[in-house]
């Protein structure tokens, strides 16, 4: 099996990162509103933009939880199409792909 401890790191970290700003947004997100008609305007502006990033990061760290269950299962690094080993240097360039170069053609 692979050594993946390296892209298993950047992955933590990257998980660690993630969390870290989606946290950030949902409190954000909390806060008490402005008595303000034109700040709440603005706020509810931003709010969606917020939302919308919190969704992403959401769905990332979703990603990053199922390449950390690949690795410690032993699949990662596999094609989830073909089956067939996934180059390493596109797991390098890609760590959360689950498919190799010619299936995602």
């Amino acid at each position: 099996m692979p050594n993946y401890s390296n892209l298993r790191a950047e992955l933590e970290s990257r998980l660690a990162e993630i969390s870290s700003r989606v946290s950030r947004i949902e409190a954000d997100l909390r806060r008490t509103p402005d008595r303000d008609w034109t700040e709440q305007a603005t706020l509810q502006e931003n709010d969606e933009v917020l939302g919308q990033l919190d969704e992403l990061g959401r769905a990332e760290v979703a990603e990053i939880h199922r390449a950390l269950r690949r690795i410690e299962s032993g699949d990662y690094g596999m094609c989830v199409n073909c089956c067939h080993p996934i180059d390493h240097k596109r797991l390098e360039a890609l760590p959360l792909t689950e498919k190799c170069a010619a299936c995602t053609k």
